[in-house]
């Protein structure tokens, strides 16, 4: 990527601050950047980011593909505003209550953004683009825990944690989801049509643990998992370890 590509990408992410860049010499611009930008979403909302590309947006716009270039470099910098622009689309959660509610609420803010946008969970964040509404949501992040005793370098890492688990439980619960929707049948329904096999290859005390772990487990859910009971106990265990840590002896003194 050139550099002056990413100078531009950063200039469109903080848009609203800097302006917006003038784009390249040509005809009028018919649709504002915002506008393209939520085309994008749209898209990637409706196909997924496997499937997404710069000229099904054009085509969104009514646009020729190399006019969209007119407004947004690439591919990867459209999905960097798009993913800056979900995390502005709703107003953050108020935080209240202890360090560990106010960190639950951190973490469902995340579950639920990316079940409103299940192609969040396909973006390569490895060098994410630093827009204005994904540096709000990182300092309204970092609020949840301050004062807590973690020292900053926790701070970072404790929302690192909880960013990155949500994502993996988000994931489970969307691909559950999809799974049920393009099979057509339930989890349910599922075990019906299985069980009979299954029995006759899994005899009476063959597996006695997870028999007895499974017999309960499938009662409890009537399906295979329960992805948002799954979030809120794995939640739960990891605050209790950060709970833990902050509980240890010998702890260096926050200034």
């Amino acid at each position: 990527m050139e550099n002056s590509d990413v100078d531009r990408t950063l200039t469109l992410l903080w848009r609203r601050t800097l302006g917006t860049p003038q784009g390249t010499r040509g005809p009028k611009q018919r649709f504002s950047v915002d506008e393209v930008i939520r085309a994008g979403v749209e898209v990637a909302d409706a196909e997924g980011l496997p499937a997404f590309s710069m000229r099904k947006v054009a085509d969104r716009l009514g646009l020729k593909l190399m006019s969209i270039y007119t407004y947004v470099p690439g591919r990867s910098e459209l999905i960097g505003l798009m993913v800056d622009e979900v995390a502005g689309e709703r107003e953050l959660p108020e935080l209240s209550g202890t360090w560990r509610d106010r960190l639950t609420t951190v973490a469902q803010q995340l579950w639920d953004e990316f079940h409103r946008h299940p192609w969040l969970l396909q973006v390569d964040e490895s060098r994410p683009w630093i827009g204005p509404h994904v540096s709000d949501r990182f300092e309204w992040q970092l609020s949840a825990i301050e004062g807590a005793g973690f020292t900053d370098l926790e701070m970072d890492q404790t929302i690192t944690l909880i960013s990155d688990f949500a994502a993996a439980a988000a994931r489970t619960s969307v691909n559950t989801r999809r799974t049920a929707e393009r099979s057509g049948i339930s989890d349910l329904q599922w075990w019906e049509i299985n069980a009979p096999i299954l029995e006759r290859v899994m005899p009476d005390g063959a597996y006695p643990i997870s028999g007895r772990v499974g017999q309960v487990a499938g009662l409890e859910y009537n399906a295979v998992g329960d992805p948002d009971r799954s979030f809120r106990f794995g939640l739960d265990r990891i605050i209790d370890g950060l709970a833990d840590l902050l509980s240890r002896p010998g702890r260096p003194a926050r200034p």
